[in-house]
Order: C-alpha cells, then structure tokens, then sequence
C-alpha cells in the first residue's frame, strides 16, 4: 500500500456498521471549527463597535452622502481615474513596444523611462508638475501658470506615473505568449498586424488583465493624492465640507464608503473580464 493511501486512511478511519461493513467516518477538525468560531466573534464585535458608536455620526453621514459637493467630487474622480487609465496604457502600450524593438536606442529609451518614473514617488511628481513654471515661465509663449491648471496638472503626473508600470504589464503579458503560437501565425502567412490583433494580443490579456485591473483600482484611490494641490476630487470636496462644519470623522467616512462601492464594482467588472479572457483554460473551472 502507497504512503498516499496510508494517509488516506490515516485521515478517514473507516468503522463497522451494524451489518459489519467498514463505512467511512470523515476526520473531525475541531481546531479548524474554533479558529472559525473566534473569527467571526471578533468580527461581530469590531462591526458592533463600530455600528453603535455614536461619534461615527451616521446621521451626518447620511445626510452628505449624495449632497451635491460630494457628488461632483465623485464625478471628477472616475472621471479623472478613466482618463488617466486609458492615456496610461496608451504610452504604456508604446514603451513597451519599444522595450521589445530589436532597434538598441528604443529599448534604452523605454527602459529609462520606467526606470525614472518608477522611482520617483508620484506626490513629488505631482508637486514638480505643480511649480513647473518656476523651471519654464512661459510655454509656447503662453504663461505655464494659465496653461496648466491644477486638473491639467493632475493628469500629467497621474498619467506619466502610471505609462511607467503599465509599460511593465503590457510587455509582460505579450512575453507570456508562447513563441510557437507566433511561428505558427507566420506559417500560415497572417500579416504582422493580424499576428498581432487576433494571436498574441487574445492570449496576452490573460496575462495582463488581472494586474490592469488591480492599477485600475489603485490609480482611483491614487488619486486622492490631487487633493494636495487642490484638485476638487472626492477626498478634498468632502475636505472642503468639514473644515466648514467641523465634521471630520462623518465627512471621512463618506469618502470611505464610496471609495469602498466603487472598488467593489470594479472587482467584480474585473472577475468578469478575466472569466472571458480565461474561456479554454482550466482557470475556467
């Protein structure tokens, strides 16, 4: 008898019935049922102290939920993540085209763009962004200061932070894709761009889609970071509330469930999104 059946039998002693039959008892894991147990008593007794406790205000919290400051906060945020999302990927798509060129000068370009960027921490490129016009006055004859507003600010520095790791991602999921599906492509004679759109592209979603959709998610909560040059997204409308009314908890925690449903929503877009791009595969199941 092997060592894996052994451990089979270890695990499930097998016992007579009345009729003399061996019948099969499954092991009992008492440790597994109280780790359980005490889990979820310390849940129920986080989520209870935070129900009825009344500094949370959940009256106040009610009330600014949907206001209408908080609301266009909101906008600009998903709006401001979309943007940045779609203008990240775009250069990122493009460094990492240049990364596996075959042309030197192009791979040194793209490297030391991710090397850069990826280094510096995005609140210092935001605020280099921010003073670029003691640096360059006037751009194109037009004062920096008229020409790049604090949203136009915020999209630059977003955008030129996130090409850095999308270019990462891209490339890794276009590596991904085994050599011999391309060879197979060029022996059926497709062209370099349907080689592209309809083999490698497909298969190399797999790969990128899962961390896209976690940049995704981070880059809207990233965004909160504009608020330090005051960009009216969600963190600093519901800013702009409490230091009127002096509500600071309650106005926080409105910031934090909607960040909250939002994320949720996308998570499950994201489960989705890999569902179809895993179709074939045994991740499928």
């Amino acid at each position: 008898m092997s060592s894996d059946t052994l451990a089979q039998h270890a695990a499930v002693p097998e016992t007579p019935d009345k009729a003399g039959t061996p019948r099969i008892v499954p092991q009992r894991r008492f440790g597994q049922w109280t780790a359980a147990a005490a889990v979820l008593l310390l849940l129920a007794l986080a989520a209870n102290s935070v129900l009825r406790n009344d500094a949370f205000q959940w009256g106040v919290i009610a009330d600014y939920f949907t206001s209408t400051a908080v609301l266009r906060g909101l906008w600009l945020t998903l709006w401001l993540t979309a943007v940045v999302m779609v203008l990240g990927f775009a250069l990122g798509t493009l460094l990492a085209a240049f990364r596996l060129s075959a042309n030197p000068v192009l791979r040194a370009v793209s490297w030391g763009y991710v090397w850069l960027f990826r280094s510096i921490p995005i609140l210092v490129q935001l605020l280099l962004w921010f003073n670029i016009g003691a640096l360059y006055p006037q751009i194109f004859g037009v004062k920096t200061v008229d020409l790049l507003g604090p949203v136009t600010v915020a999209i630059i520095g977003l955008t030129l932070h996130e090409a850095a790791y999308a270019a990462e991602v891209v490339r890794g999921g276009i590596l991904s894709v085994d050599r011999g599906q391309i060879e197979a492509a060029q022996a059926l004679g497709l062209s370099r761009r349907r080689r592209w759109w309809r083999i490698v592209l497909p298969q190399a979603m797999r790969s990128i889609v899962p961390p896209a959709g976690n940049m995704l998610i981070g880059t809207l909560k990233g965004t909160s970071i504009v608020s330090v040059i005051a960009v009216q997204d969600l963190l600093y409308s519901v800013q702009l509330v409490y230091h009127r009314t002096y509500q600071v908890i309650p106005l926080l925690m409105v910031a934090t469930v909607w960040y909250t449903v939002v994320t949720s929503l996308l998570g499950v877009g994201q489960y989705y999104v890999e569902k179809h791009y895993a179709r074939g595969t045994e991740r499928t199941r």
